[in-house]
């Protein structure tokens, strides 16, 4: 199949963008109100804004532990992402490898020249390399449709307002005359944080189902990708609980999320492994009859 165009995806992040630039607004307004000035708070949200832009990939792959490893030390996993990489028309990304017993993997970088593909030494142990293929292709898919950098700009305004909700009262110190302003910006901030949430959420679920087609379409074998994630979703359980806490943050980077509960299901940065699976069922359906 040849690789197109997801117009869906592409619907779907700019009324994300648009949505989030309108909560944006809001929240700017709703910092005024404390004992920061506009210009201030202009100048430390584009510090910010800016910081996370460029160093995104580091930070992603510093928080994992994950570490950028040459073609001596991983032949096969450079020969592997290397030759997927033609395949997908993208420059060969930086490859990581980070020591954990969670079988997954991620991609990150602000742009299809900056981005890096990391997995985990428990996703090397655990899949075959068929297994391993397809989901290489589903993260250099990611990368194809620019999605790190979406999500990485989208996240943005959901990190701010989560801080103000946490640290805002220091905001005015002691000073009561905008002691008033300061709670309702806390309140606003609450509101623009869980709105921002879902919306991310929402944008997160759809991309990864366009990437898992991408990922098909990189190596003509959706199976392969079905396999795969059937295989790590297995092993999830047996992974000790604390390796699943020190990594659950990266939720929205893992081709498999770490789930907790019915929250956590609920407001999950994937769909589900069973619904993602059928519909590579159906795509390969259809390779078998185009």
């Amino acid at each position: 199949m040849e690789w197109k165009p997801d117009w869906g995806l592409r619907g779907r992040m700019l009324l994300t963008m648009f949505l989030l630039f309108v909560l944006y607004i809001v929240f700017i307004a709703a910092l005024t109100l404390t004992d920061l000035g506009l210009t201030t708070i202009v100048v430390v949200m584009g510090l910010f804004s800016l910081g996370q832009f460029f160093f995104s990939d580091k930070l992603a792959l510093y928080s994992m532990g994950a570490k950028e490893v040459s073609e001596e030390q991983y032949p096969q996993l450079h020969a592997t992402i290397e030759r997927l990489s033609q395949q997908a028309d993208l420059p060969k990304p930086r490859v990581a490898v980070a020591d954990s017993r969670v079988p997954n993997a991620f991609a990150t970088g602000r742009s299809q020249k900056n981005a890096a593909v990391a997995v985990t030494t428990g996703l090397l142990r655990t899949l075959d390399e068929e297994e391993l293929e397809g989901v290489l292709a589903h993260e250099l898919a990611h990368v194809k449709n620019r999605d790190v950098m979406v999500m990485t700009v989208a996240s943005f305004l959901s990190t701010i307002a989560f801080l103000v909700v946490r640290w805002g009262w220091w905001f005015g110190g002691g000073r009561n005359r905008n002691n008033g302003g300061v709670f309702v910006a806390i309140a606003v901030s609450l509101v623009v944080w869980i709105a921002s949430f879902v919306l991310i959420r929402a944008l997160s679920r759809y991309r990864e189902y366009a990437a898992d087609r991408g990922g098909a379409v990189i190596t003509g074998n959706p199976s392969a990708l079905a396999s795969a994630l059937l295989t790590i979703d297995g092993r999830m359980d047996r992974v000790p609980k604390e390796d699943l806490r020190e990594t659950a943050e990266m939720n929205a980077f893992f081709i498999i999320p770490i789930r907790s509960g019915f929250i956590g299901k609920l407001f999950s940065t994937h769909p589900s492994t069973e619904s993602r699976v059928e519909r590579l069922r159906e795509l390969e359906r259809e390779m078998e009859t185009a």
